[in-house]
């Protein structure tokens, strides 16, 4: 691969405080060898001047669904492995274009196959192109649970689902089968959520012992847990279980979020897909516009201020946050770096956010070459027209951005 020096006149790493000003980076065969005021360069080498805002780590999206997409919904079961792919590989294009140079699917909605696995297997082969993909697999959940489609089937309709499991030794075998169709996480439904039909947020539908259970057979296998998790006493209850990974967690207290802090897990709080509704909640331009689901409108409504109360204490707590859009439960239409302006909102410091979608997030991935630029590390570098420690919404605007040393936008 060519050589290629980044001259920036302005820089951050993922980790510091604030910006660290001008440098040269130098990358070779997609690896960051050297960053310095003036690195050692072979005279052929490329040089790309970054002459104005600032050059930072490619971002990291730890909650999507390429999958699937909100204007599908009415036709969720209908929809081919094919179709999903195709969808999949245009979500990672859009991904790689706004910055993002990582993502980790949260739920492959092929739920008759494994059409994530496949598509990171094209990637691999160089198939398609786009974002560098984790997958968890498909989202294990008890029936009549947040993730059992059947209820948009007429009831003498009998379709298997292959993430459905009830009891400790299901859950075993459901576990062990997604790893063996290559889930590098596993992600399971402890509770009910608001883009479906037949379940409440607040209510849990695994027992201390079935998460425990999940949480075990995973780790046997060296896989971390990620929980869809809502209402507070679920998201206790996931805490203690041992899940490294909390998406949403949205409604709890001061308290369990100190359980959460105690156990070393992360917060993935999608906040621009969930917190924004809340605010909006009675805004009936918002719901005509966002493409979410009539009963996500009925569930928001009802809970609120337990969603603005619950961002409140997140943002007040030292929980590990991390960076996720739940884009595919959200339109593809927006720009997944809208999250960032969102978690400002929520109280979150613009270094808090920043390092979500960078250092934190590669530490909660357990994906050491991500996430900062150094010596050594993935040469995966993006840049912003502007200073985003002062208007975090130049996030929404990536200018450059290279992959594992390679370069896929210039403007």
């Amino acid at each position: 691969m060519t050589t290629i020096v980044i001259v920036a006149s302005n820089y951050w790493d993922g980790v510091a405080d604030a910006p660290l000003g001008p440098v040269e980076i130098l990358v070779r065969d997609g690896v960051i060898q050297e960053v310095a005021a003036t690195v050692a360069a072979p005279p052929d080498a490329q040089r790309i001047e970054l002459a104005e805002g600032m050059v930072m780590p490619g971002l990291i999206d730890c909650h999507v669904h390429i999958t699937c997409r909100p204007e599908i919904t009415a036709n969720f079961w209908g929809m081919s492995a094919g179709y999903k792919a195709l969808l999949s590989a245009q979500a990672l294009n859009n991904h790689l274009m706004n910055g993002f140079t990582t993502v980790r699917d949260c739920g492959d909605m092929d739920i008759h196959g494994y059409t994530v696995r496949d598509v990171k297997m094209a990637l691999a082969k160089g198939i398609i192109d786009g974002s560098r993909l984790i997958i968890s697999g498909h989202m294990i959940s008890a029936r009549g649970g947040h993730m059992d489609a059947t209820p948009m089937l007429s009831p003498e309709c009998h379709s298997g689902m292959n993430c459905l499991a009830d009891g400790p030794d299901e859950i075993r075998r459901v576990v062990r089968e997604e790893i063996k169709w290559g889930a590098e996480w596993i992600k399971f439904a402890p509770s009910g959520g608001f883009s479906t039909p037949s379940d409440d947020p607040v209510q849990i539908t695994y027992n201390q012992e079935e998460m425990n259970t999940l949480v075990a057979a995973a780790a046997q296998l060296g896989r971390p847990v990620s929980a869809h998790v809502m209402g507070n006493e679920g998201v206790r209850m996931v805490a203690l279980a041992g899940a490294r990974s909390l998406e949403h967690a949205v409604m709890a207290k001061k308290e369990t979020y100190k359980i959460v802090e105690d156990k070393g897990a992360f917060v993935v709080p999608t906040t621009y897909a969930g917190l924004r509704s809340a605010r909006f909640a009675d805004d009936e331009d918002y719901w005509a516009s966002s493409g979410m689901t009539p009963f996500a409108k009925t569930k928001v409504r009802k809970y609120r201020k337990e969603l603005l109360d619950g961002a409140e204490y997140l943002a007040n707590s030292n929980v590990k946050i991390a960076f996720g859009t739940d884009l595919g439960i959200l339109s593809y239409s927006v720009n997944g770096a809208v999250e960032f302006a969102e978690l400002v909102m929520n109280g979150i410091t613009p270094i808090r956010a920043l390092r979500s979608a960078t250092s934190v997030a590669a530490e909660l991935l357990q994906r050491d070459e991500l996430g900062v630029i150094a010596a050594g590390k993935a040469a995966d570098i993006i840049a912003v027209p502007g200073n985003p420690f002062a208007d975090i919404s130049v996030m929404e605007k990536v200018s450059f951005v290279m992959k594992a040393g390679k370069i896929y936008k210039t403007t």
